[in-house]
């Protein structure tokens, strides 16, 4: 699968998961919503539930900003299968124009944020390696 090809795939998909790295090297991931443009992935804190305000992947991206996004489609036509990993260096931003670009774009993707934007912090992710695999394309 070519790059352009994953990041259509990544850009539609409404879920990934957040891999980040915590202090002690070890993993840690999470289910996001997320938005993509170009070569950006945005996601943030929102209003869903939590046990903390104080979130782990935060942190984690604060000591160890190389962090990876993984987008997959699943179906029992196993043909139709197709995953994508996206790389690379996050930092998390609270306000300004970044923000709200962030939350911009959240908001046009998802229709929940539009009445209740996230009061974040925003995960920016500079995307800098983008892989991927589909069914279809193995047996081309």
């Amino acid at each position: 699968m070519d790059e352009g090809e994953a990041m259509r795939l990544v850009s539609h998909a409404r879920v990934a998961r957040l891999a980040t790295i915590d202090s002690e090297g070890r993993p840690h991931v999470v289910p996001v919503v997320f938005a993509a443009d170009g070569r950006h992935i945005v996601t943030a804190v929102d209003h869903k539930p939590k046990t903390t305000t104080a979130l782990k992947r935060v942190g984690n991206v604060a000591a160890h900003p190389r962090v990876s996004l993984l987008v997959d489609h699943y179906e029992e036509d196993w043909t139709r299968l197709w995953w994508v990993r996206v790389d690379g260096e996050a930092k998390t931003v609270s306000t300004g124009s970044e923000f709200d670009d962030a939350l911009a774009r959240l908001a046009a993707k998802y229709e929940q944020y539009r009445d209740q934007p996230p009061p974040g912090p925003v995960i920016v992710v500079a995307v800098d390696r983008v892989v991927g695999w589909s069914a279809s394309a193995a047996g081309a």
